[in-house]
């Protein structure tokens, strides 16, 4: 049964968008299949609608069949969308090609995509106003420069002669913005914007469209996984499993009081950042989201549901109003506990499991990596160098996790794969364990390789589309000395520890959902029993589900190996969750270092409280200090003098900056900053009040002094 389309209270004669029990199907060879079944929303003028759910949910198909923009096997097969009272689904193809750009216009997840790479980036945003408004060329011209100021666009001349691969990701989102807006549109579609994003950047979008929503009053509807971002930008939210809404509600509503299962559980794999590390387990969803053509009887979430019972399986619930803006498809949503009450039942600590640290693992001292300016022509040098990694020096210890956060280019992954030998270093030394590594893995014993293994952000980059999983995983055992007869029993053993069915080892990477890749990347990492796994944002893009049951297998696995991680990542929250130590780089250099629980509590470096500041916090009451970072990171090819992080440093202190480098300062316990403040100054700086959610005890929020 679909959700009333009501219009709920308070946006009477605002409705932008009214989708009323909307189905979509697909043709394939088997048959149809239906993404999206029966479903209804209403969006208001100047409203944000978010739209969350496992990959697989139908999101992406709701909003591109309600705007009638589907693939040639995809077609609507009931239901009305009304865009301000007209239904878009009675018009011709032409008048729906007049409503796209001019009335509805949508941001895609990548903007390189999105954008034309052989016209330039201002020609491109300034052909939807001559197309749309009917603007001559100079006028068009003008109105795409005044977007791009509104979007923040550092010199908007500049960019616009630009073709889009000589602009960062963060600049061609903000182009894909203003190019959106250039009508301003009645419907605005946010299809997981910022998910490629590092979080300073992500912070700056998000804050952009916040900004352009008061500003134009446009709807908008917002599609992501990533319940920080909701909690941040949405007025409400819809809940999608399976093809059907399981709970639509206000954004408080929604993240205090769920009232579905499923909901709920979402809620618990996100891993909340907090004041003092804590390493618990994350709530994991069991199974998986049910083929199309195989629904089950009864509520389609009953499988994976612990509080299902034998009613659950033989009727489907309807969505029905438990509360004046609050819809459920739950029968059993009066005994859904709250968020604290359900990870109080499910949440272990996990520091017991680890023993105290004895000796050092790993030590990259001083290690630079720079490369040659490319250049144009065959006769032209540049002898100026890109210094990617800039004199870096971190350890690492048995059986621990060095958390390495920083936003884009500031040469994380580099120092990574020079650690591993993939990337030979101009400078500097890497031992283990105290013997010194050859620079390369050619120059490095079978043992040496065997002891470091890598896992990469992209299974797909890693894994051969033409080996199964079995193969893939057993590889590593060959050519490290397990006997041949012996590689099928030892693969089965992996995968049952990734918690993947032996049913898997024939399968081929095509086959696997994206977080069943990375579970197969882990496991062929684990095959060679290493000692430090080098994790290269393993956890990026994917679903909020399988994100917190990677990070507790993670866990899981390095209490019983004691293997120890360098963990990289953009996710502030997930490298507290899983790191002991952090280490803050900027420009190819540590700006901070030592014990999670030291660098990731007040007193910060300015850069790294300009990080945490733009964490999206999955809770709507958090008030958050807003410091965001002006322009991108500096080229690594002209580092500024000084302290590096002077040109954008919101604790700026003058001269000193600019012409001298800064010393390092040993704080309380095990923590270090490159800074010219003090610690002291530090603290009497930042003694504002932060406000972070207490997620462990429900309450709205804890203030907490510096």
């Amino acid at each position: 049964m679909a959700a009333s389309a009501e219009t709920a209270p308070g946006r009477e004669g605002r409705t932008v968008l009214e989708i009323e029990g909307l189905s979509v199907a697909y043709r394939t060879e088997e048959g149809d299949i239906f993404p999206v079944r029966d479903v209804s929303l209403t969006i208001a003028k100047g409203e944000s609608f978010g739209l969350v759910g496992e990959s697989g949910s139908g999101k992406s198909t709701l909003a591109m069949g309600a705007i009638r923009y589907l693939p040639a096997n995809g077609r609507v097969t009931s239901g009305r969308v009304l865009l301000r009272g007209e239904d878009l689904l009675s018009l011709s193809d032409k008048e729906m090609r007049n409503v796209w750009g001019s009335r509805i216009a949508v941001v895609y997840q990548s903007p390189g995509n999105a954008l034309n790479p052989s016209i330039r980036t201002g020609n491109q945003i300034a052909e939807v106003a001559r197309i749309h408004l009917g603007m001559s060329k100079q006028e068009a011209h003008q109105r795409m420069l005044e977007m791009l100021e509104k979007v923040k666009m550092p010199d908007p001349e500049s960019v616009a002669r630009r073709y889009p691969h000589q602009l960062s990701g963060g600049m061609l989102q903000r182009c894909v913005v203003a190019q959106a807006m250039m009508t301003n549109p009645e419907l605005l579609i946010l299809d997981e914007p910022t998910t490629a994003l590092d979080v300073t950047t992500q912070a700056v979008v998000l804050d952009l469209v916040a900004e352009l929503k008061q500003e134009f009053d446009s709807a908008i509807l917002y599609i992501t996984h990533d319940l920080g971002v909701v909690a941040r930008v949405c007025d409400r939210v819809g809940v999608m499993y399976a093809g059907e809404f399981m709970e639509q509600g206000g954004i408080h509503d929604l993240f205090k009081r769920p009232l579905h299962p499923y909901t709920l559980n979402l809620l618990g794999c996100v891993p909340h950042f907090s004041l003092g590390p804590r390493r618990k387990t994350l709530n994991t969803i069991p199974g998986f989201i049910p083929r199309l053509d195989e629904l089950p009887e009864g509520c389609i979430f009953a499988p994976r549901c612990s509080l299902a019972e034998p009613e659950c399986r033989v009727a489907q619930p309807p969505l029905v109003r438990a509360a004046e803006d609050h819809l459920t498809a739950c029968r059993r949503w009066p005994v859904v506990p709250t968020p604290a009450e359900h990870m109080a039942t499910i949440t272990a600590d996990l520091m017991q499991a680890r023993g105290a640290a004895e000796n050092r693992l790993l030590e990259a001292r001083d290690v630079k990596k720079y490369y040659p300016v490319p250049t144009q022509g065959p006769f032209r040098q540049d002898k100026r160098k890109v210094k990617s990694v800039d004199g870096m020096t971190v350890w690492i210890d048995e059986g621990r996790t060095l958390g390495l956060v920083g936003e884009s280019g500031s040469g994380k992954t580099t120092l990574a794969r020079t650690i591993i030998g993939l990337v030979e270093p101009t400078e500097g030394t890497i031992s283990l364990r105290g013997e010194i590594l050859g620079p390369t893995t050619r120059s490095r014993e079978r043992d040496v390789l065997r002891r470091i293994q890598m896992v990469f952000q992209n299974p797909d980059a890693s894994l051969n589309p033409r080996q199964t999983v079995g193969q893939s995983i057993g590889r590593p055992l060959t050519l490290f000395g397990t006997p041949r007869h012996e590689v099928p029993r030892r693969v089965l053993e992996l995968l049952e520890a990734v918690h993947l069915s032996p049913s898997y080892y024939h399968r081929l990477p095509s086959e696997l959902s994206g977080g069943e890749k990375q579970r197969v990347a882990i496991a062929r990492a684990f095959a060679a029993e290493p000692d430090l796994i080098l994790c290269d944002e393993p956890i990026a893009s994917l679903d909020v589900s399988v994100q917190g049951s990677l990070m507790n297998l993670l866990t899981t696995l390095q209490a019983e190996k004691g293997t120890s991680y360098l963990f990289i990542s953009h996710d502030l929250s997930a490298v507290q969750h899983l790191s002991d130590w952090v280490c803050v780089a900027y420009l190819g250099y540590a700006m901070e270092w030592g014990d999670a629980g030291d660098v990731l509590n007040p007193p910060y470096h300015p850069y790294t409280e300009a990080l945490l500041s733009a964490i999206p916090i999955p809770d709507p009451d958090v008030i958050q200090k807003n410091i965001r970072l002006e322009g991108s990171v500096p080229s690594a090819v002209d580092i500024p003098s000084g302290c590096r992080f002077h040109t954008r440093c919101p604790r700026f202190i003058g001269d000193i900056c600019i012409q001298e480098e800064p010393p390092w300062r040993e704080g309380e316990g095990d923590h270090w900053i490159y800074c010219h403040h003090t610690f002291e100054a530090l603290v009497e700086m930042q003694k504002e009040t932060l406000r972070l959610a207490d997620h462990d005890h429900g309450t709205p929020g804890v203030e907490v002094q510096v």
